[in-house]
């Protein structure tokens, strides 16, 4: 009985932390799996165990065969076809809903709508639209393609996993289909018809600089040959002042300097691109005794001013600038790229712009040399949403790409290799042909997934291993009374979408399968219909921007604020209930 306490009082600590957002969902589940170890309920030599199970692999496995299959330029051709579509906003919703939900059946659903989310922004933009019409559509899409298959997302993956523990066999590669292909056309159908109708319209933006005035804030300073500043470093300028200036680069001799390292010297004659608001702009001059230019644009008739370009960017769930400034990253120096702007939910912070915590879903306003500035926004962990160039040189390797992914996709329903082996083969082969670039495998590899995953197995394993998971599905049933079988699977799929929307899918499945399994022994019936009500209410992270990395990654982009997401989530999730009970009990009868 005192196990079964200290595990639901780590639990209870777990789901705070979780719906706090504060702390990353892979330390939340560290910090579970230290205290159940602290309070000996988990043997330290097994604490780590977690890391080694199928499942964790196979996700591994599958994130790099996803990111081999976009390198393949099966992505890219696919979005230069979708780039012809119409004007049509009901075409470009359904054609890119259906195409993200698609790619996210056999590719990490994050990565599948990181691929097209610049298109999206950009047929919105060409078309007159809001993004926020088509955003939130195309993540919901990411969700509901992952549904369809074992590999489409790593809940149907862990969900096989338990399956295996209790039958000694998975589920297998399409098991989910049957259900998925129905909750996904209706889901779609949803969506396109009257879904983005829901949403909020957002005043469509036609350029970066649109979005974030930047005339309104970038101002040109010229230092007179007798200014205390001539001849001394650029880190003098900014002890000189309080004032909240930034200096994206100068113009000398009519050539233009972009982001000069601190070191670099200030000469007279020097033109100092700065940006700042008025009144910070007003408080510098004084401290500096500087002159401001007049009307000229001496940053854009520069030689080499054609050069340099503005690049939207939103920060990824795993980049690298997540808790961290721009100042204490050095970007200037380190990246070559200037920070402008940050927009976060709707909101365009500009005060202490260095000085700005990143976040997962931030659209970061860069600016730095055209020919490098995709390549650096991708080397930091954030997704560019300018529309960008194919790759080129890899669509000849999309038939090898797809070669090597159906042939282990054939292993597996032979049952001649289990999914973890088949899918591992996979993507040694795919860096061994080389489809994916041996630098990108272990960037393709979402690690915070993997030790989330790693952590939280053994997690559960202690909830089932104490008698926890046994008794709170002795409590459902319970409450359930005397109502038929399947209400209590809808109050399992219920409870499981309610989890998911506010700690991440993957620990709600961990968590659920184990309670699901012994509602179903409790009363009689096979756990398939019960494993799968899991999969299914763990993808359905419809109401809150944080149940999901695809619905945090269109938040920035989108405009969206918190409550947004409820306008369409809500009936969606209704539908899925109403729908999806009837065909887990179909598919799979109880």
């Amino acid at each position: 009985m005192t196990n079964q306490i200290l595990v639901f009082a780590s639990l209870g600590i777990a789901l705070l932390l979780f719906g706090w957002g504060k702390i990353r969902h892979d330390f939340v589940a560290l910090i579970t799996l230290f205290l159940l170890i602290i309070a000996g309920i988990t043997d330290p030599t097994e604490a780590f165990s977690g890391f080694g199970h199928p499942a964790v692999i196979t996700v591994a496995a599958v994130l790099i065969i996803g990111k081999a299959l976009e390198y393949s330029g099966l992505i890219d051709l696919l979005g230069k076809w979708v780039m012809k579509i119409g004007s049509s906003l009901l075409l470009q919703i359904f054609l890119l809903s259906l195409l993200v939900a698609v790619a996210s059946a056999f590719m990490n659903n994050v990565g599948a709508l990181a691929i097209m989310m610049p298109i999206a922004i950009h047929l919105a933009r060409k078309g007159g639209n809001p993004p926020s019409y088509i955003l939130m559509p195309i993540a919901f899409a990411s969700l509901l393609g992952g549904m369809t298959t074992l590999i489409g997302t790593p809940p149907n993956i862990i969900i096989a996993s338990f399956r295996a523990e209790n039958y000694g066999e998975p589920f297998g590669m399409f098991s989910f289909t049957p259900v998925g292909l129905v909750i996904m056309i209706a889901g779609i159908a949803f969506i396109t018809l009257i879904g983005w109708r829901l949403l909020p319209r957002r005043a469509a933006k036609k350029s970066e600089k649109e979005l974030f005035d930047l005339d309104d804030y970038i101002s040109e300073v010229e230092v007179p040959n007798d200014s205390d500043l001539a001849g001394k470093a650029i880190s003098e300028l900014y002890a000189k002042t309080n004032a909240d200036i930034q200096l994206l680069g100068l113009v000398r001799d009519k050539k233009r300097i972009h982001a000069p390292s601190d070191e670099a010297l200030i000469l007279g004659k020097d033109i100092l691109i700065l940006e700042s608001d008025a009144n910070e702009l007003e408080s510098f001059l004084k401290d500096t005794k500087l002159k401001i230019v007049g009307d000229k644009k001496f940053r854009k008739d520069a030689e080499g001013s054609d050069k340099i370009a503005f690049a939207e960017a939103v920060v990824m769930a795993d980049s690298t600038l997540i808790g961290r400034t721009a100042a204490d990253l050095h970007m200037r120096s380190r990246y070559g790229i200037n920070l402008l702007a940050v927009a976060r939910r709707e909101k365009n912070i500009r005060k202490r712009i260095d000085h700005v915590i990143f976040r997962s879903g931030d659209v970061l306003l860069l600016q730095g040399r055209e020919h490098l500035l995709n390549n650096t926004i991708t080397s930091i962990g954030c997704l560019p949403l300018a529309q960008r160039g194919l790759r080129l040189g890899y669509k000849t390797r999309i038939p090898l790409a797809l070669g090597i992914f159906f042939t282990s996709i054939g292993l597996i329903i032979a049952g001649l290799l289990p999914v973890q082996v088949a899918f591992t083969m996979a993507a040694l082969a795919m860096v061994l042909s080389g489809v994916l670039p041996v630098k990108e495998v272990y960037r393709s590899v979402d690690w915070p997934v993997i030790v989330l995953l790693g952590a939280m197995l053994p997690v559960g394993a202690a909830l089932e291993a104490t008698g926890g998971a046994a008794l709170i599905a002795s409590l459902i049933l319970d409450l359930g009374g005397s109502i038929p079988n399947w209400a209590i699977l809808t109050l399992i799929l219920v409870i499981t979408m309610f989890l998911s929307d506010i700690i991440n899918n993957a620990a709600t499945v961990v968590l659920m399968a184990p309670i699901a399994i012994g509602v179903a022994d409790g009363i009689g019936v096979s756990i398939d219909p019960f494993l799968m009500a899991v999969a299914v209410g763990g993808s359905c992270a419809f109401l809150t921007p944080i149940g999901h990395q695809s619905n945090t990654l269109v938040m920035g982009p989108g405009g969206y604020k918190f409550t947004d997401y409820w306008r369409m989530g809500l009936p969606l999730e209704v539908i899925i209930v109403a729908l999806g009970i009837p065909a887990i009990i179909y598919f799979w009868p109880l």
